[in-house]
């Protein structure tokens, strides 16, 4: 009777490890702060190797914060190594969700840094890492950018943040990450809005109509495989988009006041 509890308990936990979660919704309030944190809740992290300057500084992967806590990738005295940090295992991803999640750059950061997100197949190996999309610059310090990628079918069931800095102790922070369903958009979609502005596709999809009260310093398209699709400001509130293929675009949107938006849209 004993051995058929534990070989039950054994294939209990063993079910337990590989269970695979449909969506994420973490704003790491929850976490446990401090410099070696991880793993926790199903999140894994691979950070970059010390360097041999002293005195040694390591990088880390630190949640901070008090009740609001997040992800913090601390370079140390590596100017140039990429840290990693790994959600729990999803269902194989079949292109119809996106990730979005808040980044900037943390005080006193003397350089920018990056972001690339990727998916891996296996959380300890990152050579498995696939990249999706270009890498994001993390530029200015507490300026938050609120990102959103889509995260396209493939074999690989980890959701990677690359971090990359420019120079030694750069530190970049994640906050409030969320993967579900990506929303449908088209020319009956409601018109989109954030900040203080509002677009949406104009009937004949060749221009993005906006309402804002002050105009964006600058606006980039880019296609769902990365590459830029076309960048500009608003003409009398549209943004030309008649050359553009058909297909799911991201927009990085500069508002007037320096912040960076991030939006989407299809063009049919």
């Amino acid at each position: 009777m004993k051995l058929k509890l534990l070989l039950g308990a054994l294939m209990f936990t063993a079910l337990t490890a590989n269970a695979q979660v449909s969506n994420i919704n973490e704003n790491f309030n929850n976490f446990t702060a401090g410099n070696t944190t991880f793993p926790q809740f199903g999140w894994s992290a691979i950070v970059a190797p010390i360097t041999g300057e002293f005195p040694p500084v390591p990088p880390r992967m630190i949640v901070a914060g008090d009740s609001n806590r997040f992800v913090q990738s601390y370079a140390g005295n590596n100017a140039t190594g990429s840290s990693y940090l790994i959600t729990p295992q999803i269902e194989t991803p079949t292109g119809n969700k996106t990730l979005t999640f808040d980044t900037t750059l943390v005080s006193p950061s003397p350089g920018p840094g990056s972001i690339q997100i990727g998916v891996a197949s296996n959380p300890a190996d990152m050579s498995t890492f696939v990249p999706v999309g270009s890498p994001i610059n993390v530029s200015v310090i507490g300026t938050v950018q609120n990102i959103s990628v889509n995260i396209p079918a493939s074999t690989g069931s980890y959701i990677v943040f690359k971090f990359t800095p420019t120079a030694t102790h750069v530190a970049i922070q994640v906050d409030n990450v969320v993967y579900n369903t990506t929303a449908s958009l088209g020319v009956s979609d409601h018109i989109k809005s954030t900040e203080n502005f509002r677009f949406a596709l104009n009937s004949d999809q060749s221009a993005l109509e906006f309402i804002v009260k002050k105009d964006p310093k600058n606006i980039q398209i880019y296609s769902a495989a990365g590459q830029k699709a076309a960048e500009g400001k608003l003409n009398g509130q549209r943004f030309d988009i008649s050359a553009l293929q058909s297909g799911v675009y991201f927009m990085n949107i500069e508002t007037a006041e320096g912040k960076t938006i991030q939006s989407k849209f299809i063009k049919k």
